[in-house]
């Protein structure tokens, strides 16, 4: 089984970061108002970087290396390769 570290794009351009086992729905949750507080109010949200990980522990680490980052940062590592 794989996870996925992702960075999703709120309506508000604002960046969430966090992990899951299915990209496409985790998008969908997030879009349906069901998935973190904080994406329920910036609705839609696209996913729009991803990592994939053999294990939660790794995909959990990297998210929380990630949210230590300033918002220029994670831009310019969304930019490196799209979802």
């Amino acid at each position: 089984m794989s996870f996925y570290f992702y960075l999703a794009r709120c309506s508000d351009d604002s960046l969430y970061s966090g992990y899951c086992k299915d990209l496409a729905n985790r998008e969908k949750t997030h879009n349906e108002g069901k998935g973190a507080k904080y994406t329920r109010a910036r609705r839609p949200v696209e996913i729009i970087y991803s990592e994939k990980f053999a294990t939660r522990s790794e995909a959990m680490q990297r998210e929380a290396a990630v949210k230590k980052l300033t918002k220029i940062e994670k831009e310019k590592l969304a930019e490196r390769d799209q979802v």
